[in-house]
């Protein structure tokens, strides 16, 4: 009787251990197929003064041209004859380079195809050959060509070859509606000046009036400021029939005309109203002329706050020079980030 008493009971044990075995197993498994997640480890703290994120020595880069009387570029000129003030601070030179070595330039063509422009679309397609075939540089410069009404269209991305740029143009058949002008500007510095390496420069060809675009004009030449990009812009608005008053002649502009001569004047490039084949191509040679008589000029700015305010830049001679007059952007806001 105790016999099967002691082997009943040492029966019993051994089930009891064996099932405690299969639960450790299935724990183990399920541990393995669902593994736990690591704690996160708790950040250092910050040095008193420091910020988290990138901090960038932020360069601005000018590019300078300077004019005598007869408004042709001033060539010969060295960093020590230009003095440069932001906000009224005098800023020092950190680099200064002429124009005349020949760095490569990126040009964009962006031409207005509204409704408003229908009766001009073959002066504005002549016009953007014109530009092309006189300011690029075959194998050393860049261009591309978009058209604009409400969107932007990119027809042609940067090259060198210019069959492909006339091929571009040529294919622009149709009108089109509205006008955003200030957003086809805002869209290419952004979309496509922001990322290339060289002087960039847009060159516009529009009446110059903005009837439907989502950015402000202060918008336009922010982003234009931002990513250093040079407006060059050629009023379409009388075609070949008739003369277009316009800033040689010193008259009074409507206010689509000062609205384009600002986008071009802040951004360190120049408005053209002209009305016939001679003053275009008059145009064109000075746009020319002018991109290889600059200098281009960077300095740190000595205020390091970078908080989102406008900065004003004015570039003047060290020596008072009779007749010549300096042109370059405005200035620029100063945001923590790159502009490109």
């Amino acid at each position: 009787m105790r016999t099967a008493l002691y082997t009943f009971l040492f029966a019993a044990a051994l089930a009891v251990c064996a099932l405690a075995f299969d639960a450790s197993v299935s724990a183990q498994n399920a541990g393995q197929q669902q593994p736990q997640q690591q704690p996160t480890p708790t950040p250092l703290p910050q040095e008193p003064g420091t910020q988290e994120g990138p901090v960038f020595a932020r360069e601005v880069q000018l590019p300078i041209t300077v004019f005598d009387k007869k408004e042709q570029p001033v060539a010969g000129l060295k960093a020590s004859d230009f003095v440069i003030f932001e906000d009224k601070q005098p800023q020092q030179i950190a680099s200064f380079r002429d124009e005349a070595a020949g760095t490569p330039i990126y040009v964009a063509v962006l031409m207005d195809i509204s409704s408003s422009a229908a009766a001009k679309l073959r002066f504005e397609k002549e016009s953007a050959k014109d530009f092309l075939y006189t300011v690029v540089r075959v194998r050393k410069d860049k261009a591309a060509f978009a058209t604009f009404d409400e969107e932007v269209n990119l027809l042609q991305d940067f090259t060198d070859r210019l069959d492909k740029l006339d091929t571009a143009v040529d294919s622009v058949k149709k009108p089109g509606t509205t006008t955003a002008l200030y957003d086809a500007v805002w869209r290419m510095c952004d979309e496509k000046m922001r990322g290339v390496t060289g002087r960039r420069v847009i060159v516009v060809i529009t009446d110059g009036t903005d009837t439907s675009s989502r950015a402000r004009l202060e918008e336009a030449i922010e982003m234009a400021q931002r990513t250093e990009t040079i407006i060059f812009a050629i009023s379409t608005k009388s075609g070949f029939s008739s003369v277009v008053p316009g800033v040689e002649a010193g008259t009074v502009k409507d206010d689509d005309d000062k609205r384009l001569d600002k986008l071009a004047d802040a951004t360190g490039g120049k408005a053209f109203f002209i009305g016939d084949r001679l003053e275009l191509e008059r145009a064109f040679t000075r746009v020319a002329r002018e991109l290889r008589g600059q200098y281009i000029v960077t300095y740190r700015p000595t205020n390091k706050n970078y908080d989102g305010s406008y900065r004003r830049i004015e570039v003047k001679l060290a020596a008072e020079r009779d007749g010549l007059k300096v042109r370059t952007r405005r200035g620029y806001t100063a945001w923590a980030d790159r502009n490109k």
